[in-house]
């Protein structure tokens, strides 16, 4: 039944070899073939089931907005894994992809609107998908790539139809069957010379049983070498300075392979001690000199000064993957008949990052760490020690003399690189029997289990304890003072191995019964009215498995964590209605869902999602539709039971901002949490731009809930045979979204001492008890932000999607004297992306149109795909072009121009030219090239300072980066690359 919808679908697609890209889900014909009437019954009279409705029936369409990518766009393309193309779809914002190292952990995941891939339901077939941790996010690399017969795109929330997640849309991913053999393989390779990638698969499909049964299975070998940040010019050199205020220059770290101690004052927070206090030189000289440097912040801007990690990160992740699986279905008589799925997987993928930054407050033994250093460094920490005895004496609080507590920063080099691998392990079975109930009604059901299980191994940590037994002279002392001072010895008397696991399942049990009121409908000329009704289990569970070094939090290099162990169930019932109505060439349909689900014992309980439609179509050239959706999204394992693990999130505490202790609100909630007197205002207390916090689940959680419409037309003039258009404009609002308590750590601060200014307001209390010494948020007690219902989000905009298809009176291999062509356009206007951190208050982040810290991956207003292609007998020639609309920084406070910095990226474009020629009917061989014109992100030219004196284009970010000194998932990092494919049937 799915073939025979597609086929009708996208006739014009298949019959021209791939032309389409993405084409609305309706009907159309091929140029010299009138499209069929909108809303008119599928000619085979075949019942049939479409994305975003459980009704079987003969139209073939709904109410929703269905973007539809044809399979031979990853052909076209060159698209090995499902991500490459899916991510150039204007709905779609950039998730997890290739190239994220850092953040990353080796998948490929999928965002709708940028609304969250947890908010994003990805289906197989029909059905749900595996997915791979305890935020229930599906891996896009468990798909096979090779076997889609198309992706439908449904955006709306959709929760009615299919239950929890599918609150930004829905996402299906159809597999062919397969008939005789076939074989296929691809390389592809950067201009460049590196980055290779090949693959290779093949699928058996037969009848068997007479005719009564038809099976397929299959297999594929994928790799993808490694590219370092350092192999290209533009990412080799960590940019960075406008946030400091300074000119764009190499930047980096702070934490230095040559060390720093910096005194923050006692850890009672007495102030008559040098707060801020830094020992060793500048540059490559490190300890030994006896330098004292006093501004710390001019440390960290000065070029010289900085660690350079960007090198050794990768820029595209070396991945590894095998992949397993078949389908079959049975006639088992009487038009009843059995079908089953599996699947298994498994996938390789390893991140690297440059070795450990250690920064952090340990206690400094002196006696310890005299043999490793000169006599005039010694004597500065002996002066420092006595001061503090004399202080603490006067402050009548206990001492211990010989002993200093300094936040250390110092750049692990000896071990090497800090390299994580995952290996996931998937398999998903599935069983199921449908068939007719008389003479109008169907069943189906079927029962699903799937199972992923991670493993990841760390390497290049640093345990805590161990750092600290080295300096305070109970384990083996270490000499941190300089760079390449840890001898072997050392290095293996601090550095630790770490793993941990994810183990999640997924278990679906549903039934549904679809049909007609027997004969019945509206008028004599309609189809009868037809409904759906059923009910569904699932059962969810995840695990997060820690070893003792990450679940304690002695791990520094990964971020530590708790154990998280938690699962729900959710027991479903839905109906669906679809009334056709039909008068003269006019054509009239409504439609309407609802689903009641029941979760278990201690999460959310009872909730009702719904959704009503309709589509007017008053001639057969046009029609309007409008949809309606209540949704909802239950909090998934983590969001519920995930356990506390520390994060850096980037963060500006208002204590620490020149000035503050001049307001004397401020400066006295300053106080009331934490910071000592006389250090309000004193860049100290933030020693890092990237402050310490613990992260976690809640119990408590409520569902989130959307109210989502679409308003649009659909146009088939057949007066112009083969050209369709649809326009539909979206609105989301989602209420109680799940999000960072606070809305994170940054808007907890800003809420606090900025806003609200109330030491008895939640936003303060989370940071009361976490500051130390002069007032630092450090590790020793950071805060504790868990996840809560405190977020509002609100998307709309416009889609826009043309296809046409013609033939052309010119040709070069063939004696017709034609060829064909066709055209497809799919673009998105971004009116509204916002995000209010905290419902209640005014404040919101406008991200349409923004990248930045707080928008994160760029969303432009206006972002197309379209492909024109020419198929001239076995020659396909097919150009794709890729449009990203220039968008601007997301921080209206900083106006980045005054440091040579980036304010806004330029307006995006991409070309990509491919050759296809079928030499017989068994073979087929592709060739293409993507980033034709090979854009990429400008090289950067230095003084002898490391300024910037040269930006060649608004693409090299600088602080606005989210890595390799731009937005890789966006803006492509890999440069010309080309590849070649062949694919054999027999």
């Amino acid at each position: 039944m799915t073939n025979r919808f597609n086929k009708a679908a996208l006739l014009a697609g298949t019959v021209m070899a791939g032309a389409v890209f993405a084409t609305p889900a309706m009907a159309q014909g091929t140029p010299d073939e009138p499209a069929l009437e909108t809303g008119a019954s599928n000619p085979d009279g075949e019942l049939i089931v479409v994305t975003g409705s459980r009704i079987a029936r003969r139209d073939l369409e709904t109410a929703a907005p269905v973007a539809v990518v044809n399979s031979e766009e990853f052909e076209l393309s060159g698209s090995v894994n499902v991500e490459s193309v899916i991510n150039t779809l204007p709905q779609v914002v950039p998730g997890t992809t290739s190239f994220s190292n850092n953040p990353g952990d080796g998948t490929a995941t999928l965002n709708l609107r940028g609304l969250g891939a947890a908010r994003t339901l990805v289906l197989v077939n029909g059905r749900r998908w595996m997915f791979y941790n305890t935020a229930q996010v599906v891996d896009l690399n468990t798909i096979p790539q090779f076997l889609l017969e198309s992706v439908d795109v449904v955006t709306g929330g959709a929760s009615a139809v299919y239950g929890s997640d599918a609150i930004a849309g829905v996402v299906n991913f159809r597999l062919k069957d397969v008939q005789g053999v076939e074989v296929g393989g691809q390389y592809s390779l950067t201009e460049r010379g590196d980055g290779a990638r090949y693959e290779i698969h093949g699928a058996i499909g037969s009848e068997f049983a007479d005719g009564r049964g038809n099976a397929t299975v299959y297999a594929e070998y994928y790799n993808r070498d490694s590219i370092f940040q350092g192999d290209r010019a533009f990412s080799n050199f960590a940019l960075g300075g406008e946030t400091d205020g300074a000119d764009l220059q190499q930047f980096g770290s702070s934490t230095l392979p040559s060390g720093v101690l910096r005194y923050l004052g006692g850890a009672q927070g007495n102030t008559g001690l040098p707060a801020g206090t830094e020992f060793g030189a500048a540059g490559a000289s490190g300890f030994g000199t006896g330098v004292v440097f006093d501004e710390p912040a001019n440390f960290r801007r000065r070029a010289g000064d900085l660690y350079n990690y960007a090198p050794v990160n990768y820029l595209q992740l070396p991945q590894e993957r095998y992949l397993l699986g078949g389908y079959a279905d049975y006639e088992l008589g009487g038009g009843h008949r059995a079908y089953a799925e599996v699947s298994y997987v498994n996938n390789q993928v390893q991140a690297a990052l440059a070795a450990t930054p250690v920064t952090g407050e340990f206690n400094v033994d002196l006696a310890t760490v005299q043999p490793f250093l000169v006599a005039g460094d010694f004597a500065q920490l002996q002066a420092i020690d006595a001061a503090e005895t004399a202080q603490n004496a006067l402050d009548g609080v206990a001492d211990d003399p010989g002993v200093v507590n300094f936040y250390v920063q110092r750049r692990i080099v000896e071990t090497g690189l800090r390299e994580n691998l995952d290996e996931r392990n998937a398999f998903r079975v599935l069983g199921g029997i449908t068939g007719p109930i008389g003479s109008y009604l169907n069943y189906d059901a079927y029962y699903m289990y799937s199972r992923t299980r991670n493993a990841n191994i760390q390497q290049g940590n640093i345990s805590a304890s161990l750092f600290q037994a080295g300096l305070d002279g109970t384990g083996t002392p270490i000499n941190i003072f300089g760079p390449g001072t840890l001898t072997p010895e050392m290095v293996d008397a601090i550095t630790i191995q770490a793993q941990n696991g994810d183990v999640s399942s997924l278990q679906v049990a549903t039934a549904v019964i679809s049909g007609t009121f027997g004969d019945f409908a509206i008028t004599e000329a309609s189809d009868p009215v037809g409904f759906a009704f059923g009910g569904e289990y699932r059962k969810v569970a995840a695990q997060f498995i820690p070893d003792t070094a990450l679940a304690s939090g002695d791990v520094i290099g990964f971020n530590a964590g708790e154990p998280t162990d938690g699962s729900y169930d959710v027991r479903e019932l839905f109906a669906e209605l679809a009334i056709p109505v039909r008068f003269g060439t006019a054509a009239l349909d409504i439609s309407g869902a609802a689903r009641y689900s029941d979760y278990s014992s201690g999460t959310i309980g009872g909730v009702w999602t719904y959704a009503g439609g309709v589509e007017f179509a008053p001639i057969p050239d046009i029609k309007f539709r409008a949809q309606y959706q209540r949704a909802v999204r239950a909090p998934n394992v983590g969001e519920l039971f995930g356990g506390r693990s520390i994060g850096f999130p980037g963060a500006t505490d208002p204590c620490a901002v020149a000035g503050a202790q001049n307001d004397a609100t401020l400066n006295a909630l300053c106080i009331a949490t934490g910071v000592a007197p006389g250090s309000v205002g004193d860049p100290n207390i933030r020693p890092n731009t990237q402050v310490p916090a613990l992260f976690g689940g809640n119990a408590n959680l409520s569902e989130e809930t959307s109210d989502s419409y679409t308003v649009g037309l659909v146009v088939q003039p057949r007066f112009i045979p083969g050209l369709s258009i649809t326009a539909d404009y979206f609105n989301f609002k989602i209420e109680d979204a799940i999000a960072t308590r606070g809305g994170g750590l940054n808007s907890t601060l800003n809420l606090c001492y900025n806003v609200v200014q109330d030491i008895n307001s939640p936003f303060c209390q989370l940071i009361v008890g976490s500051r130390a010494g002069n007032g630092a948020i450090t590790t020793a007690n950071p805060p504790v932000l868990v996840q809560d219902n405190t977020a509002k989000l609100e998307v709309s905009g416009i889609d826009l999607q043309i296809s046409y298809g013609t033939s052309i009176p010119f040709s070069l291999f063939t004696d017709t004297g034609e060829q064909r062509l066709q055209l497809s356009f799919i673009g998105t206007w971004n009116e509204k992306n916002d995000l209010y951190p905290v419902q209640g208050f005014d404040t919101v982040n406008e991200c349409a149109g923004r990248f930045g810290a707080t928008c994160g991956e760029p969303t432009p207003e206006f972002k197309w795909t379209s492909r024109a292609s020419f198929i001239d007998g076995p020659v396909t020639t097919s150009i794709r072009w890729r449009h990203v609309g220039s968008v601007t920084d997301d921080d209206d406070g900083l106006d980045y121009t005054q440091f040579n910095g980036i304010e806004k990226i330029d307006a995006y474009d991409l070309m990509d030219l491919t050759f296809s020629y079928a030499a017989n009917e068994s073979l087929t061989i592709t060739a293409g090239v993507n980033n034709l014109f090979d854009t990429l992100p400008g090289v950067p030219l230095f003084d002898a300072n490391g300024i910037v004196t040269n930006r060649p284009n608004s693409l090299l970010l600088g602080d606005n980066q989210e890595q390799a000194n731009t937005y890789p998932s966006t803006y492509d990092v890999l440069g010309r690359d080309f590849f070649v494919s062949a694919l054999v049937k027999f």
